[in-house]
């Protein structure tokens, strides 16, 4: 009777039941649920097993850097963030409440750690998420408008519930670059939100942008509204530095 119940459920795409059905059947038996309640834990692993494929395809085409998750986050290490923090970061509360995200610290304090950690919840979560780096970013929007699809490429863009630029503010940016962040934001704002790492603090964003109305405009439509985190303390590839060679001393 199973094989011709998973039989079934592989001939209807029904997955998560063909997976299950053996187990929740052998359930049902041993604890005498209710015929309804078994359909029930039949019905609720089918909607699991089509959330995960959606979060692992959503998380296929962010391309993240790596595959940072919140468990991973070493709080050993001194870097300003509180656990508390940390949980609302989890939730996603900037996200519920539209708010851009704003990641400052020194190199190698965790910023693209915790951008990407709060990119795989939201893939979880069922939110669409395209992950880059800055300069990438305007090397292929500069690529799209040399190839006449660029338009296209800022739809697409237009259409993530977030946006990740890592890396922002590295360097100065040319006015062609200038109008290529201003219209990626303007199509973005208020409707989607995005997350940015930076070594800079906000404060210092305006320098970077030769025309000062252009400037205004790209740091007002990331900062306002956002939530700001700093991190703090020593880089943890310098640290790393420094304890291999202690162990070579």
């Amino acid at each position: 009777m199973y094989q011709q119940v998973q039989n079934l459920a592989h001939e209807l795409r029904l997955f998560g039941v063909h997976r299950s059905c053996e187990r929740r059947c052998a359930e049902a038996l041993s604890e005498n649920l209710h015929p309804a309640e078994l359909l029930k834990l039949i019905l609720e692993d089918e909607k699991d097993r089509r959330r995960e494929t959606a979060a692992k395809r959503l998380v296929t085409r962010a391309k993240f850097r790596s595959n940072a998750q919140f468990e991973d986050w070493d709080y050993s290490r001194k870097r300003g963030l509180s656990k508390a923090k940390m949980k609302e970061l989890a939730l996603l509360n900037f996200f519920h409440k539209q708010q851009n995200l704003i990641l400052v610290g020194k190199t190698g304090l965790g910023k693209t750690h915790l951008a990407i950690a709060v990119g795989n919840n939201m893939c979880n979560a069922g939110h669409s998420v395209a992950f880059y780096s800055t300069n990438l970013l305007l090397e292929e929007a500069a690529a799209e408008k040399a190839a006449g699809r660029y338009l296209k490429f800022l739809k697409r863009l237009t259409k993530q519930d977030a946006l990740i630029l890592d890396d922002f503010a590295l360097r100065a940016y040319n006015h062609n670059e200038a109008n290529i962040f201003l219209e990626i934001l303007e199509e973005r704002y208020q409707k989607r939100i995005n997350i940015v790492t930076s070594q800079v603090d906000p404060d210092g964003w305006l320098g970077l942008f030769e025309d000062s109305v252009i400037s205004e405009a790209i740091v007002d439509r990331l900062r306002n509204p956002s939530e700001h985190i700093l991190l703090e303390g020593d880089s943890y590839r310098k640290n790393l530095k420094k304890l291999e060679e202690e162990k070579r001393d």
